[in-house]
């Protein structure tokens, strides 16, 4: 007799690393529009959770750092969520196709046309998002206190120096294309958001340097300084906080981190783990 069961069981690592060979093969075969336009909900979808961290990490001085730091963490989960439920294109969490052009599915080229068009469409989704809300002005909330915390945290993010950028960075994508990578083995919705969960609050709360939330936090701290000076000049100090500084000091590193992070310790190791071909 035929077995009629139907399996409700997640998928084990080596399965998780067969499927995402073929997700990197459907990504890179996305044509331009699709690939633009899901990049751009990429983007945004960030900026929102970055927006929930903002919002909730506004507390007093009081208020115990390390509760505030998993707070945020937790509420940003929101932007990965939507990411993977709703359906977008993520930079960081593509550097997985590597596991596809090792495994020589794709080429080298695909997947770096993938990339571009992606951190391009996310870069102008964020953008997109920190205009309308400046527009918003939410920043004024809380008697201004959400906007100085917008304002104190992209200029902390644009002091960084680039080591430390840098090492934060690939520490962030770890556990981002870890929280994607346990999502490939859910095969629901609620099994997806589990995944998410704990790996994305714990790079926030830790403080470790997502490079596409950070073309949210900065452009919208840059916007407040520029485009509202009494209302930041009020709120302090913020010397640090130049588009120089985003690109040079923050972006560039921030990027290279997330590449080594995501693609290297954890994409290019998990395929010689399962899928190189031994002796």
């Amino acid at each position: 007799m035929a077995d009629n069961t139907i399996s409700v069981d997640d998928l084990t690592p080596p399965e998780i690393a067969a499927k995402a060979v073929n997700v990197g093969i459907k990504k890179a075969n996305l044509d331009f529009g699709s690939m633009f336009v899901l990049a751009l909900f990429g983007g945004a979808f960030i900026g929102i959770g970055a927006i929930l961290a903002t919002t909730v990490g506004t507390n007093g001085a009081d208020f115990p750092y390390g509760l505030n730091s998993l707070l945020k963490g937790l509420i940003f989960t929101v932007g990965l969520v939507l990411v993977i439920v709703a359906g977008a294109e993520l930079f960081t969490g593509n550097a997985l196709m590597i596991l596809a052009v090792l495994s020589k599915k794709i080429t080298l080229g695909k997947m770096l046309r993938n990339w571009g068009i992606v951190y391009i469409g996310n870069l102008i989704g964020a953008l997109i998002l920190a205009l309308i809300m400046f527009m918003a002005k939410q920043y004024t909330f809380a008697g201004g206190a959400i906007g100085k915390t917008a304002l104190t945290v992209a200029n902390a993010k644009s002091g960084l120096t680039f080591t430390s950028a840098l090492g934060l960075g690939i520490m962030c994508n770890i556990l981002v294309d870890l929280a994607v990578w346990m999502t490939f083995s859910a095969r629901t919705t609620a099994g997806k958001i589990a995944a998410i969960i704990l790996p994305i609050s714990s790079f926030v709360a830790a403080g470790f340097e997502h490079s596409i939330a950070n073309m949210y936090f900065i452009p919208f701290g840059l916007f407040i300084k520029a485009f509202d000076p009494a209302f930041a000049s009020q709120a302090g100090e913020f010397a640090n906080l130049t588009w120089a500084n985003f690109f040079v000091k923050n972006l560039l590193p921030v990027t290279l981190g997330n590449i080594i992070g995501g693609a290297i310790f954890i994409g290019a190791a998990y395929w010689f783990i399962y899928l190189r071909k031994q002796k």
